[in-house]
């Protein structure tokens, strides 16, 4: 009994490593095991000149009266156009002319590297071969390149009228008033002003303001109306961005790609490019409150919106496919009737750097929801508070994770300590049990029946040493999303060789390390009397810890320090009930 109650433990963690397995399969580029997806893949390069479309989405399911922006040749780009750049202490950006629209974020503070440094290029340097150069740029959050890679921020007026004078929109020249374009040592902000020429009888003044130190850029939209009659406007908030999921670097398994919205009724709503694609998309209903977003691994960009004078604005979802693997997620807001020689002012806020919880919390209700723990976001957000509470003592991140099982074994002391203690009651009777195994071979049901009354009379519970196993799985996993999705552990170091807690150790140490660890224990739990069973017991470790050689050298961490604090704890137990740890060596006949 004892036997296969251990193998259905041993299938159920199995079968959830082969589930990472196939996570990061996927993640890389491949087809899944068991749950194949189409993998996203960049189009074909197209001419450099081509236009890109560049249409207001329409909303899901209304009538084509719904008004929409469409590339017209009244619409086409100045040859005055102008690309604007801007320097802050944590952007490059640059701001174009027409439309003032971003169209180019870099993020000074995050890099990313063309390749990572393997034992491989360590092994060609010792030889003198050549080793490829690691190139370290600048994350590029936005840019308005090609179809594989455009990724922009837009806004505009459109016109409620149907058929009626276009208003300013993102295709509209505009004029960049003058102004410092660095943010100088010891300012604050840095503000970038277009004015629209007057067309359809409104005046168009978008005001961006760059804060030292803030990756959430505020936005100040004022309408003019310089006609003679009233009209009627809507403003648009767009995010631009290209369907194609990057592969990933060895991470195990996809966070969301997408656009996101959010409301108070709906909550956090993911909108795949799937769904978009296929006119399936589901959006929000009309309300006075909520974001839009475009979310990806690490990164986010939101627009927020802050209301005039303390009054809600009713805002429209809406998103559409463009073409040419283009996507856009937008909120459209009424201005109401604007008399003339009357203005109407609206403030947005622009967030466009890393999935830094805090300050995602702090910027609008629910926009921590970007950062994807997956399905255990229940045990994932405390597991990363907790980290955070550490590394804010400690300092280090990796000293974090061994800190936080440190933790997870004091907390679960009792529990484990029982589970050990059943162990070495199991090793104690172990000699008993193989006596009593090999007297009614011909026997089983007989076998059965007196193995029952060894385990009762000597209070033994044959499921007790498998419970710590059980409790691993899903501490592990979740642990897993955590150094998946925590922007914070992208390159973060540990000590000596690694690097980058988010990426596989280089030199594959932990993960030699973690084998060895984990064989060990194996040699301290009592052996099956089944010899199927004890040869399993040694043939699973080994099966498993090859996939730990994929996986990011923190997660590796946590199963290294975890394993070698169960070793001592086991030993310490089983020293204090008279059993004396012995190890029991596999015996392959």
């Amino acid at each position: 009994m004892n036997d296969i109650r251990r193998t259905i433990l041993w299938v159920i963690f199995g079968f959830s490593m082969v589930l990472l397995w196939d996570k990061w399969q996927v993640h890389n580029g491949n087809r899944g095991t068991f749950f194949p997806a189409p993998v996203q893949q960049a189009p074909a390069a197209s001419a450099p000149n081509k236009p890109l479309p560049a249409d207001l989405p329409a909303v899901a399911g209304t009538s084509p009266s719904v008004p929409t922006l469409a590339a017209t040749s009244e619409q086409a780009a100045p040859s005055t156009r102008e690309k604007i750049a801007i320097e802050t202490d944590v952007f490059h950006a640059v701001l174009d002319s027409q439309g003032g629209t971003l169209s180019e974020l870099e993020l000074k503070h995050y890099n990313e590297q063309s390749r990572n440094r393997s034992f491989m290029d360590s092994i060609k340097g010792v030889f003198g071969q050549p080793v490829p150069a690691v190139e370290v740029t600048p994350v590029v959050l936005m840019e308005d390149g090609s179809p594989a890679s455009r990724y922009v921020a837009q806004t505009g007026l459109l016109n409620t009228v149907d058929a009626g004078a276009s208003f300013p929109n993102h295709l509209t020249p505009m004029n960049a008033l003058p102004g410092p374009r660095v943010l100088a040592d010891g300012v604050k902000t840095l503000e970038l002003v277009f004015e629209s020429v007057p067309a359809g009888g409104l005046k168009y003044r978008k005001t961006y303001v760059f804060t030292r130190g803030d990756y959430s850029i505020r936005v100040k939209h004022e309408v003019v109306n310089v006609g003679d009659q009233p009209r009627d406007a809507q403003l648009y908030l767009q995010l631009v961005r290209h369907g194609t999921v990057a592969a990933g670097n060895m991470m195990g398994a996809n966070t969301f790609s997408g656009p996101a919205a959010y409301t108070d009724e709906k909550k956090f709503h993911k909108i795949p490019f799937a769904d978009i694609e296929k006119q399936k998309a589901e959006v929000p209903p009309s309300t006075n409150n909520g974001w839009i977003a475009m979310v990806q691994h690490y990164f986010v960009s939101a627009w927020l919106l802050n209301a005039p004078d303390g009054q809600d604005l009713q805002r429209e979802f809406r998103v559409k496919r463009l073409g040419d693997n283009q996507y856009s997620v937008a909120m459209v807001m009424s201005l109401g009737s604007l008399a003339p020689g009357a203005s109407k002012t609206v403030d947005s806020d622009l967030y466009a750097g890393p999935q830094e919880e805090k300050k995602l919390e702090a910027l609008a209700p629910g926009l921590e929801l970007v950062k994807d723990y997956g399905v255990f976001t229940i045990i994932s957000k405390p597991l990363y508070w907790l980290l955070n509470q550490l590394h804010s003592v400690l300092g280090n991140w990796g000293w974090s994770i061994v800190g936080l099982v440190l933790l997870l074994k004091i907390a679960f002391y009792w529990l484990n300590a029982k589970a050990y203690s059943s162990m070495a009651k199991m090793k104690a009777i172990n000699p008993k049990i193989t006596e009593m195994r090999a007297r009614l071979k011909d026997k089983p049901q007989q076998m059965q029946q007196e193995m029952m009354r060894i385990y009762r009379e000597e209070k033994v519970n044959p499921m007790g040493g498998c419970f710590p196993i059980v409790v691993q799985i899903p501490v592990f996993i979740s642990l897993y999303w955590v150094l998946l999705s925590s922007v914070e552990m992208r390159n973060a170091p540990w000590i000596g060789w690694i690097h980058d807690l988010s990426s596989p150790d280089p030199f594959f140490i932990l993960p030699l390390l973690m084998t060895l660890s984990s064989l060990l224990q194996t040699a301290l739990n009592p052996a099956p009397p089944d010899p199927m069973q004890a040869k399993m017991m040694w043939i699973m470790p080994l099966a498993f810890s090859v996939m730990f050689f994929f996986f990011p050298a923190g997660l590796v961490l946590y199963w290294l320090t975890n394993n070698v604090l169960s070793i001592a704890q086991q030993w310490v137990i089983n020293t204090r009930m008279g059993v004396p740890p012995q190890f029991n060596l596999p015996k392959f006949k």
